[in-house]
């Protein structure tokens, strides 16, 4: 592998980025795609429905984005609640769309057995960016934490912040895409002062569960939801899936809360977070919505089935 290869246009080879680095790179940031056209219009059209409401606003210096959550207008104090997150990741775009649809086709068909709860964009302006971080070169799913750097993470963090102890599910929609050794963790690498070591993208849907909370049953009952609409990764040749050990088909670890995952901010029973491959041969867009649909299906009924 050549430096050529692993070399990223911003920054030097060993040294962390500066102001002046997070400033070029923020430079480079194209707008690609409408928030308010894809994902606001989308909301707007489930409140016959549901109901909506703005739990945190980003204004940032190329515009402002109002957060919006979708809940179950029955809501009852008495049920478990059930987050389903996505666009953590703003270019992670299943994820979104999928949450939006699980949202739409349903969410209200559990009234009266569960509260449903979507914040189906958490980040907006890496929506519209295809970006993986904020403006200010941060991962909000490496921030959700107290005092968090990320607007993202710290809007998501006070929505849930007034139900404590009443989530029983959360799921967490996101991809992996080619897009992550091409250029997101190139840029990683770069920004940390760090050397970047290629690694190898699955081909197909897994989930990543709870080091410190597995719950291998709930991950096994939405992987089998999940092959019904599209192929589970199989583990590369030492037995991993990006670089961590494969647990049981379709499966990895990792220690959410230490990591600031988002998946880790409920203290739900039952986590997850989902991955699915749209650079696939073997899926299309559609085919990612409908697997991250049917995930959050799957976790819904388990949760509701097994307390």
């Amino acid at each position: 592998m050549s430096s050529s290869d692993t070399a990223y246009p911003i920054g030097e080879a060993g040294q962390p980025w500066g102001k002046a680095e997070k400033a070029a790179w923020l430079a480079r940031q194209v707008r690609q795609r409408s928030y308010a056209s894809d994902v606001l219009s989308a909301i707007d059209g489930l409140r016959a429905r549901l109901d909506v409401s703005e739990y945190g606003r980003l204004d940032y210096a190329d515009g402002s984005f109002p957060l919006l959550a979708i809940r179950s207008r029955d809501w009852r104090d008495e049920l478990p609640v059930m987050l389903v997150t996505g666009g953590v990741h703003g270019y992670e775009t299943s994820g979104v769309h999928g949450a939006l649809r699980f949202a739409e086709q349903h969410a209200a068909g559990y009234a009266g057995r569960a509260n449903i709860l979507v914040a189906p964009c958490v980040s907006p302006w890496a929506y519209e960016r295809i970006q993986r971080w904020n403006p200010d070169a941060i991962d909000p799913n490496r921030s959700f934490y107290a005092n968090s750097p990320a607007g993202e993470s710290a809007a998501l963090l006070q929505l849930v912040a007034p139900l404590p102890g009443r989530f029983l599910m959360h799921i967490d929609l996101h991809e992996t895409t080619d897009s992550d050794e091409s250029e997101f963790r190139l840029a990683l690498a770069a920004r940390d002062g760090k050397v970047f070591e290629r690694g190898e993208i699955p081909d197909g849907f897994y989930l990543v569960d709870d080091t410190e909370n597995p719950q291998p049953a709930f991950q096994q009952t939405v992987l089998a939801a999940v092959e019904k609409v599209t192929h589970i990764a199989p583990a590369d040749a030492h037995g991993e899936i990006i670089g961590s050990p494969v647990v049981a088909p379709g499966v990895i670890e990792y220690a959410l809360k230490k990591l600031g995952l988002c998946a880790s901010i409920t203290g739900a029973r039952y986590t997850t977070t989902t991955e699915v491959y749209p650079d696939s041969p073997q899926a299309t867009p559609e085919q990612c919505i409908q697997a991250q649909v049917a995930a959050a299906r799957a976790a819904v009924d388990y949760a509701l089935a097994h307390g």
